[in-house]
């Protein structure tokens, strides 16, 4: 909801890499587009990595080459090259146009929301037995309450709901982007969630009672659904399922593909990054030169992170520090600019913006140590950019733009050393123990939020909003 806000408020390319920007200077804004356009450009590789993993699950004769795409949980040297295949799909279907793109994605939406719905009718009607749920909280729940927030952070489940940023990141393409920025964020982000927990209770509900008696730690399933479809001999649904679980994550990188192009392009607007990533001078408007660097640096992290669960916590960890500025420049919106037209306000924003930093900095946490490290290691390499850049326009408003970012930096430092020491349940050292380490965090962020706000002030992008907020329709 604070994204709706902000995201009707200024419908551009690549918005999500200059809302800092407008509150808080070039400096934090640089920080937050970098993390915004790693963690957009990091699901290039792993939704090839996720396709590439399907594949080598593949159980009939003709694929049997697939089987060594897979080596111990890592991707071979042949699951390499497929996964780059991939990743020259992405980049080419978006090399000629967004209208392409987009009738590429709404083929395979289809199969996205078909696929799921059947499959869990199927399997509602060859077995399902509530009683798989438990019968109380320590069947329920035999890990615990801290399981369910690692499980939140590094086992993808943040990762599945990221698309919304694809939505603002198109603005300028999207048709009365006032009413549908807001619909598209909304309306896809219920739709997940419905199907998404949808399958997972019918997902438990289906498992036989075979599997049940040994114990979730038991299950072993290379791809679930097609696995639990084969346990109760409807092998037609299993086929169905292994070719949608390679097709679906084409159609998500494919999109993102296009959304971390849009977010490298608009960049240079920032003036800290070279202008040539922003060309779009073709007949279909499409930013080639972001889409062949994103290959570049994709192939690079598919070499760095081989494997699918990996990637998706360096995902989760990325995605969410770059989503921290956005409750921030909203909070500061509407003491800086009241006036500007705002076709979706929140209400409660006062009380929405300081709850959803918290929450955002508890997902990093739960990303677990050291991953969270790591991540604030990947986006700090983009500061040497920063510096040269500015060094050469004279380090222009150098003490309100530091002091405007200071809090980000404190923030980032804080909770990695809180995720140092924090439970071992999250990979910390236990000297904090759960759950006095979350009451530790919304303490910490809620300082840090009042902080935040209050840096803000009247950068020399802030008329640059203006001017898109003025031609918003309301």
């Amino acid at each position: 909801m604070v994204y709706v806000e902000i995201g009707t408020m200024f419908p551009e390319d690549g918005a999500m890499s200059r809302f800092t920007m407008y509150t808080h200077g070039s400096f934090l804004g640089h920080i937050a587009s970098w993390a915004n356009w790693l963690s957009l450009l990091a699901i290039l590789p792993i939704e090839a990595v996720a396709s590439t993993q399907y594949m080598s699950t593949w159980p009939w004769e003709w694929s049997k080459f697939t089987h060594g795409f897979m080596d111990n949980g890592e991707l071979s040297s042949s699951g390499m090259m497929m996964a780059i295949l991939l990743l020259f799909v992405f980049t080419f279907i978006n090399y000629w146009s967004v209208a392409i793109m987009a009738k590429f994605n709404n083929l395979i939406a289809v199969f996205k929301l078909v696929v799921p719905i059947l499959t869990m009718l199927v399997l509602i009607m060859a077995h399902f037995d509530l009683n798989n749920l438990g019968h109380n909280m320590q069947q329920f729940m035999p890990n615990g309450t801290a399981s369910i927030f690692v499980a939140i952070g590094s086992a993808g489940i943040i990762y599945s709901y990221v698309a919304f940023q694809t939505v603002i990141n198109l603005g300028n393409d999207i048709l009365k982007p006032e009413k549908n920025i807001r619909r598209g964020i909304i309306l896809s982000l219920l739709i997940s969630a419905v199907i998404y927990i949808s399958l997972q209770v019918v997902f438990v509900g289906s498992l036989p009672q075979s599997v049940m008696s040994k114990g979730f730690g038991s299950l072993n399933f290379n791809s679930p659904f097609a696995d639990l479809a084969i346990l109760l001999n409807i092998y037609w649904l299993s086929t169905l399922i292994y070719f949608t679980a390679f097709i679906s994550p084409l159609g998500s990188g494919i999109a993102f593909s296009a959304s971390a192009s849009k977010s490298l392009s608009s960049m240079p607007k920032n003036k800290h990054l070279p202008k040539i990533l922003g060309k779009t001078d073709n007949d279909f408007g499409s930013p080639r030169v972001a889409l062949l660097v994103n290959l570049v640096v994709s192939i690079i992290l598919i070499t760095l992170f081989k494997n699918w669960s990996l990637l998706s916590r360096v995902v989760a960890a990325s995605t969410l520090i770059s989503l921290l500025t956005g409750p921030v420049v909203a909070g500061s919106l509407r003491k800086m600019g009241p006036d500007f037209k705002r076709p979706s306000k929140i209400r409660g924003m006062n009380i929405l913006a300081p709850i959803v930093f918290d929450l955002i900095s508890l997902a990093i946490y739960w990303s677990m140590f050291p991953t969270t490290v790591e991540v604030i290691v990947i986006i700090v390499v983009g500061l040497p950019i920063y510096i040269f850049y500015d060094f050469k326009r004279g380090f222009k408003e150098f003490k309100p733009k530091m002091y405007a970012s200071l809090w980000f930096i404190v923030h980032l430092a804080g909770l990695s050393l809180i995720s140092w020491l924090g439970s071992s349940d999250f990979g910390g050292k236990n000297l904090v123990s759960y759950p006095f380490d979350f009451v530790l965090i919304l303490i910490f962020s809620t300082f840090i939020y009042y902080w935040a706000v209050h840096s803000s002030y009247r950068t020399k992008y802030f008329e640059d909003a203006r001017k898109i907020n003025n031609k918003v329709k309301m």
